[in-house]
């Protein structure tokens, strides 16, 4: 409860600093406001190589140190733009202004974030710490128990000689009442014997009745010693049922935890371990109460065999008092010589000193017995102090469980808040975004080891920067991510899975990848769908459409989706589905022969080509398949399988609130474009040639258009090729537009590296705006076709 406090005042403290914090945020306003005169504001769009510059710029902005509060994060979220919206420059301003601001709290949440992860290191130690704590005070129970039985071993070995000892007694006995047959008279000295012995039995009898009521306390203690066993039973019934109610309220959390952060399972491994080792400590306090009710029944055996031993006893001397019956009965008759009278009083003398030794032995035996009670009241004790130790154990473990879903729940509150942030700087720089992947060397590859690519470490360019050095001389670039030669395809999809996320939210999506032939594009989009681990973007996005959109059913959703799979190939438009339909499952071409010339198309935002309406993630698969069955692809001397057509998939999104009667409309554009190449690499000739200068040319349209967008010309050259005729509502409009570079890292393909790197720049220049969500409130049918327009 404590360090729960602790806690709270640490989260006061920011409050009660907010308008320090005021303070400093405004007077960083005015310092820029006062160097606005003399410092020049570059566009926050434009991507420029690192110098030595802005390297200083940025260390100064992350030097500086600014706390944030819940309301101050909104309301910077929600900032709205001032002043006239036709000043481009005063308004580029603003946003850089914002954007800065937002960079700072994004660091601020960063720090949090370490804070958060340092105070869920050490409950995991102080947990460690209980889990050895209790492992060590059931290792000193188990050492106190074979105690105990070590004396109950050690009690069953004196009763077993105690018994051969009265088994001897009981003979001499016999031989006694041998003797007593043969005498025929006795003197009335023998009166007086018998009158001795009378006394000595009454003195027996009086030992035996305060036996007897010894006896009665221990039965009384040992029922006593039962009821609370059976309380300790009834105890430890009520922390098994304890244990399964926390058992069930963690394996609710554990699945609460499992849909929002998928990251935290190792935390969510060893909370399992460590219930798994409270139930077996409990085991283990089962087991100790069991051996100590088993130490109960053989101390009650002990005691039973002590009133048969006492039962002997009884009958021994009930046969001496009917011997000294038969002596007044022979004295009457016969009567003896004082030899034999002599000889009678020393075995009589023989008899009491037995009687003497019996009576020791018993004294020692209940000194014995009184000793055991004792080690079994400190063996109560003990158990005692154990199950203390254990409840206060059981205690902090709770408080550290609540101290650890306290913690979890404020990581997850800050990883949506960062996300959130994340998204609205994305809005308000309104650029294309732009991935860089680079390939891991094959065997095909040059003789040289050494990449011509490398990746800087510094805090700013990690995981953004990529350095290319070609004829000695190297090249800087930064984008918006980077994934290096070892990034596995899930990592890939990682990034993307919010982008993708969008196409359900009703906004226009298209992720297209660029680069020369061989470089990994159809890799990265298709992937292998044999090998799961191996899965593309294409496969992965469409998993995780199908996944949400069942989801979100339970809120009132229902979607409708339809395909449209094509290729341009040759400036053409090859309907890949159709095509699939009419020639059957026979694709097979020749190495320098054209594709079966097909059903031409021309580009319409309202297209004629086929759409299919499509329910599951194997349906498309099987589409998929087909489609890339029939895909133009041919062999050249850069790749092996080297795509010859621009691969289009659009996946068309209907979605309707059956409660709200709001709708969205979606679309998810894939494309895999044909690699760039040089003919007097890839010795290109008939068909082949054909095909890569269609290519070219395509993608030389493409960097026209780039080119414009960056100069915001009037005019900008769409309709030069198909391809840039169908990408122009993503590259003009207001969609979320994603484009990844790929990259091979062999020296020898240096020069097309570069020209790939250069023509990404620009594209992660160009503004096309703010994405806008294109949602209805009337009630249309889910079923009208998308607009691309």
């Amino acid at each position: 409860m404590a360090s729960r406090n602790h806690s709270t005042n640490k989260k006061v403290g920011p409050e009660e600093a907010s308008l320090d914090k005021r303070r400093r945020i405004l007077g960083a306003d005015k310092m820029d406001r006062q160097q606005g005169g003399s410092r020049v504001r570059t566009p926050f769009s434009v991507v420029t190589n690192t110098t030595a510059t802005s390297d200083t710029a940025d260390a100064a902005e992350g030097a500086v140190v600014v706390d944030f509060t819940k309301d101050e994060v909104e309301a910077l979220l929600n900032e709205k733009k001032k002043g006239n919206t036709y000043d481009n420059k005063k308004k580029i301003e603003q946003m850089m202004d914002l954007i800065k601001r937002l960079k700072l709290c994004v660091r601020w949440f960063k720090r949090i974030e370490e804070g958060y992860m340092q105070e869920k290191e050490k409950l995991q130690s102080e947990l460690e710490a209980a889990e050895k704590k209790c492992t060590d005070t059931g290792t000193e129970m188990k050492s106190k128990i074979e105690e105990l039985e070590e004396t109950v071993s050690d009690l069953r070995k004196t009763i077993s000689s105690l018994e051969e000892r009265i088994v001897k007694e009981e003979s001499d006995k016999l031989e006694a009442i041998n003797s007593y047959g043969k005498e025929k008279e006795a003197r009335t000295e023998a009166e007086k014997v018998r009158d001795e012995k009378s006394a000595e039995l009454e003195k027996v009898r009086d030992e035996k009745s305060v036996a007897v009521k010894k006896a009665i306390s221990n039965e009384d203690l040992y029922k006593r010693s039962q009821e609370y066993n059976m309380s300790l039973q009834q105890y430890n019934s009520r922390l098994q049922s304890d244990l399964e109610t926390v058992n069930e309220a963690h394996k609710r959390l554990e699945t609460e935890k499992a849909t929002i952060v998928e990251s935290l399972s190792n935390v969510r491994g060893h909370n399992k371990a460590l219930q798994d080792q409270l139930v077996s400590l409990t085991v283990s306090q089962d087991e100790a109460i069991k051996q100590k009710e088993i130490l109960a029944n053989e101390l009650k055996c002990l005691r039973e065999e002590l009133k048969q031993i006492r039962d002997d006893r009884d009958c021994q001397l009930g046969q001496v008092h009917a011997l000294t019956g038969e002596i007044a009965k022979y004295k009457e008759y016969t009567g003896k010589t004082c030899t034999q009278l002599d000889t009678l009083m020393i075995k009589t003398n023989a008899l009491e000193e037995t009687c003497s030794s019996q009576k020791e032995q018993i004294h020692i035996l209940q000194q014995q017995l009184f000793a055991e009670k004792e080690k079994f009241k400190n063996a109560d004790l003990s158990s005692l102090e154990t199950r203390t130790m254990f409840e206060e154990q059981k205690r902090i473990i709770r408080e550290l469980q609540d101290q650890l879903a306290d913690k979890e729940f404020q990581v997850m509150e800050g990883e949506m808040l960062r996300k959130k942030l994340h998204n609205t700087i994305l809005e308000l720089k309104g650029n294309i975004r732009v991935f860089c992947r680079v390939r891991p060397l094959l065997p095909e590859d040059s003789t040289g080891t050494d990449m011509a690519v490398s990746f800087p470490t510094s805090t700013e360019a990690l995981d953004r920067g990529i350095d290319l050095v070609q004829s000695g001389q190297k090249y800087n670039f930064t984008f918006d991510k980077v994934f290096n030669h070892e990034a596995s395809q899930q990592d890939v999809f990682i990034e993307i899975s919010q982008l993708v996320q969008s196409a359900l939210d009703g906004f226009k999506v298209c992720i297209f990848a660029y680069g020369q032939t061989g470089s990994g594009k159809t890799y990265t989009m298709m992937g292998k769908p044999d090998a799961p681990d191996l899965k593309g973007l294409i496969p992965r996005s469409l998993e995780q459409i199908f996944q949400i959109s069942q989801s979100l059913k339970d809120q009132g959703w229902k979607y409708t989706m339809h395909v449209s799979i094509y290729e341009i190939y040759n400036e053409t438009i090859r309907d890949l589905l159709s095509l699939n339909r009419s020639s059957g499952n026979d694709h097979t071409r020749t190495e320098n022969s054209a594709p079966t010339p097909s059903k031409q198309h021309t580009i319409k935002h309202e297209s004629d080509l086929a759409t299919l309406e499509v329910c599951s993630v194997d349906e498309i698969s099987s589409l998929l398949q087909q489609a890339a069955q029939s895909r133009s692809v041919g062999r050249t001397q850069m790749n092996e399988q080297s795509s010859r057509s621009h691969f289009v998939f659009k996946l068309r999104i209907s979605g309707r609130n059956e409660r709200t009667e709001k709708q969205v409309q979606g679309v998810l554009n894939l494309i895999d474009l044909a690699g760039s190449e040089r003919l007097s690499r890839s010795g290109a000739t008939g068909d082949r040639l054909k095909e890569t200068q269609a290519i070219n040319k395509s993608l030389s349209s493409l960097s026209d258009v780039i080119f414009a967008l960056a100069k915001k010309e009037e005019h900008v050259p769409f309709r030069n090729s198909k391809l840039t005729h169908f990408l122009q509502p993503y590259l003009g409009g207001d969609s979320k537009t994603l484009m990844f570079v790929n990259i091979s890292p062999d020296q020898s393909s240096a020069g097309e590296s570069l020209c790939s790197l250069r023509f990404a720049a620009r594209v992660n220049a160009c503004e096309i705006g703010i994405p806008r969500r294109q949602t209805q409130t009337s009630t249309r049918s889910s079923e009208s076709r998308l607009s691309y327009g």
